[in-house]
């Protein structure tokens, strides 16, 4: 089990909804930016399906969801861009359009790491997160290599790692210890997720607010025990870009 990379200059985390990448890397974002990364944002669908509400307009649902994702992004203390696709939420796909755009975006941006969702996992129930995952490795292959899309006219950028989250077979944890706070209020910020993701019925309801705190902050012990660190969040580490 390896700990910590050294701290990247920019980093890109690739998500398929509003508040994937808080929930799979906020901490390890909060802490590199903390420590001078620019810090980027690609969510790759609408988020217009993220409500249990019936009657919700998704339109306005789409909106609120853009709001709340850049203010969580600030609340990492992010500074870079905050890029939304808009694929339509549940019907993503990891085909030769969408893989143009992550390589766009890779080049544009010029991560020196790109995290995203593990399109391996076991077992995996929503298909955007599989898609999302696949297009971060496969954008990273694209923008590497000098003859895929020439048409961007953009240079080929080869980032130095790639580190997948909610890995059944993780081999790397950033030590997260101190960052908690950053990566709990960023995913407040998802107010419209509070009632399905959060389990936050009554946001006025400080035993239910602190219920997913615990939560959280469990989630965070386990990983971090994996490399012997108070708090950590876990990913698979691909080094060989």
């Amino acid at each position: 089990m390896r700990l910590n990379l050294e701290v990247p200059g920019s980093a890109l985390a690739v998500g398929a909804h509003p508040d994937d990448v808080e929930f799979g890397c906020g901490a390890t974002l909060a802490k590199w930016a903390a420590q001078g990364c620019s810090v980027h944002h690609l969510v790759c669908t609408d988020g217009s399906k993220g409500s249990w509400d019936p009657a919700k307009d998704r339109a306005e649902l789409v909106v609120e969801r853009q709001v709340e994702q850049r203010a969580a992004a600030k609340a990492l203390g992010a500074t870079g861009e905050c890029v939304f696709l808009g694929w339509v939420d549940g019907e993503l796909e990891s085909g030769l359009r969408q893989r143009w755009e992550l390589t766009y975006w890779i080049r544009r941006l010029c991560p020196e790491v790109v995290l995203g969702h593990d399109p391996w996992k076991r077992w995996r129930l929503h298909p955007d997160h599989r898609h999302a995952g696949f297009l971060a490795v496969e954008g990273v292959v694209a923008a590497r290599d000098p003859h895929f899309f020439p048409e961007q006219q953009l240079g080929h950028h080869r980032p130095r790692s790639v580190l997948l989250w909610e890995a059944d077979e993780a081999d790397h944890v950033e030590d997260v210890s101190g960052f908690v706070d950053a990566k709990l209020a960023a995913l407040l910020e998802h107010r419209s997720q509070y009632r399905s993701t959060h389990r936050i019925d009554d946001p006025g309801d400080p035993v239910q607010v602190a219920a997913f705190r615990t939560r959280m902050e469990e989630r965070l012990a386990e990983m971090g025990a994996l490399a012997g660190v108070e708090q950590g969040e876990a990913f698979k580490h691909i080094d060989r870009v």
